[in-house]
């Protein structure tokens, strides 16, 4: 059963710490995801498994909605070379923010097991 408030503060652990990581251009991310994801699922609690899914639930949605407003973003960007300039630059940033997604959702999905299992 996916805990709302877990997942909630979970997303906003990631995003904020993930604000501050983009100086550290892969560790800061990972460590946001991990941060992210042990909160979660240490609020949640329960089991092992019920850590894990709320732990990914929170990284998969802050991965999704990082990779919209980057391919947003992108593609306004890339509009300056053209209608193919802007889909070129939307399209590639979403195929990158698809991995980002997976690299959150990965991490966040074993930090959550752990804060669940830190949690009983």
């Amino acid at each position: 059963m996916t805990d709302w408030k877990a997942v909630a503060v979970g997303f906003v652990v990631i995003v904020v710490v993930g604000t501050g990581g983009l100086a550290l251009p892969v560790v800061g991310q990972i460590g946001a995801g991990l941060l992210g994801g042990f909160a979660a699922g240490y609020l949640a609690g329960g089991t092992l498994g019920n850590g894990a899914w709320n732990g990914l639930v929170a990284g998969s949605i802050s991965g999704m909605v990082v990779t919209l407003l980057a391919a947003l973003l992108g593609s306004l960007l890339g509009l300056a070379g053209g209608p193919l300039g802007g889909l070129l630059g939307g399209v590639g940033v979403l195929v990158a923010g698809v991995i980002l997604t997976l690299v959150f959702a990965i991490d966040s999905a074993i930090a959550g097991a752990v804060g669940a299992w830190v949690k009983s």
